[in-house]
């Protein structure tokens, strides 16, 4: 099995676990490679997570991936939350961070810029509107976003 469809059948047994177990998947990221791997699976929920979602997400996706053989040689699971300035990568975590402060670093310039700072003011259309401090309102269309976080405030 490729690299890439063993991160896509992860991912598959990933999204399950956690919508059984009421949390969200956030990211999959396989590092290594020969026999020894590194599988994190990165899990939010509104309230946030616990050891207890974590352990619960790790043994229930480390049956899966162990009864069906899916990594090939050994691995390492890691369940973790994603931190304070998670990723941002799908529209809904656009839609549900609508508000808080955000960076975004762009695959193109727009208006000669790559990086953009500020509150996430709106997401609609594969639109995202930032209020820039100072600078108003932008519009990045979300195709054109090479990647996006939250940024922690005091």
């Amino acid at each position: 099995m490729s690299r890439q469809s063993t991160v896509a059948t992860i991912e598959t047994i990933a999204e399950e676990v956690t919508a059984a177990a009421g949390v969200e998947l956030v990211e999959v990221e396989l590092k290594g490679s020969g026999r020894n791997h590194l599988l994190r699976v990165y899990i939010d929920k509104p309230d946030g997570v616990t050891h207890g979602d974590c352990q619960l997400v790790s043994d229930l996706i480390s049956e899966k991936l162990d009864a069906g053989n899916i990594i090939e040689g050994q691995y390492t699971l890691e369940i973790s939350s994603p931190g304070v300035e998670r990723k941002l990568k799908k529209a809904k975590d656009f839609e549900r961070f609508v508000g808080q402060p955000v960076k975004i670093f762009l695959k193109e310039p727009l208006a000669g810029k790559r990086f953009f700072e500020g509150e996430l003011k709106t997401f609609a259309d594969q639109t995202v509107t930032l209020d820039v401090s100072g600078h108003g309102d932008v519009a990045i269309p979300f195709e054109q976003i090479d990647r996006a976080n939250l940024k922690f405030h005091w």
